[in-house]
């Protein structure tokens, strides 16, 4: 089984898991033992799946504005553990690769592995949803035709980037490539970087 074909199935299986209950406020059960990369992929979609349910909520447009910034303090903590968990499954392809001996001409690649895998977990979700919008028996036909047509691009989509990550982790295996990580560095959830932060508390 290839990394993608792995990571494809446990998205699938994160998001079926997940629509169970349906319910943002679910505790996750993790299957997959700690510290391994199923479990991280596993948590990973998980986060995007209750993130994905966030943003339909917050766009109730009769939501309470006390629940909305309630909610809207929830996706930014949902996007900050995101953001963390893929530098933590960046780290496992450093640590896999770090005796790679790197070409002379080796190039870098404009995004790292696990910023792929992150659309490809999006992907995921995409589809999933996608898919209920197809078979919903209590719309339009022309909506059913849409969706259909929607849902077959996404599927396409997802095999294409399934493919690009394939060779972009056998050029790194090989030392056509090599990887380089950078932090994302978010400043507006830091109190040293955040002006609206740091100057409330220097007053």
């Amino acid at each position: 089984m290839t990394f993608t074909e792995l990571s494809n199935s446990i998205f699938d299986k994160t998001i079926a898991d997940y629509h169970i209950s349906d319910n943002v406020d679910t505790p996750i059960n993790n299957p997959y033992p700690e510290k391994t990369i199923e479990y991280y992929l596993y948590l990973k979609n998980w986060i995007d799946t209750v993130q994905w349910h966030f943003e339909d909520i917050i766009r109730d447009p009769e939501i309470d504005p006390v629940d909305a910034l309630t909610l809207k303090r929830r996706i930014d903590k949902s996007n900050q553990d995101r953001t963390d968990l893929v530098e933590l499954i960046d780290s496992y392809f450093l640590d896999k690769y770090k005796d790679v001996e790197v070409q002379p001409l080796a190039k870098i690649n404009t995004e790292s592995p696990a910023w792929a895998i992150d659309r490809l977990s999006i992907l995921a979700l995409k589809i999933y949803h996608m898919r209920q919008e197809a078979e919903r028996t209590n719309t339009s036909k022309e909506h059913q035709e849409q969706s259909a047509k929607k849902l077959k691009v996404l599927l396409t989509q997802r095999e294409d980037l399934s493919t690009a990550i394939e060779e972009l982790l056998q050029d790194i295996e090989s030392g056509r490539k090599y990887m380089k990580v950078y932090k994302q560095m978010k400043m507006y959830n830091d109190p040293n970087l955040n002006p609206v932060l740091y100057g409330k508390s220097s007053n």
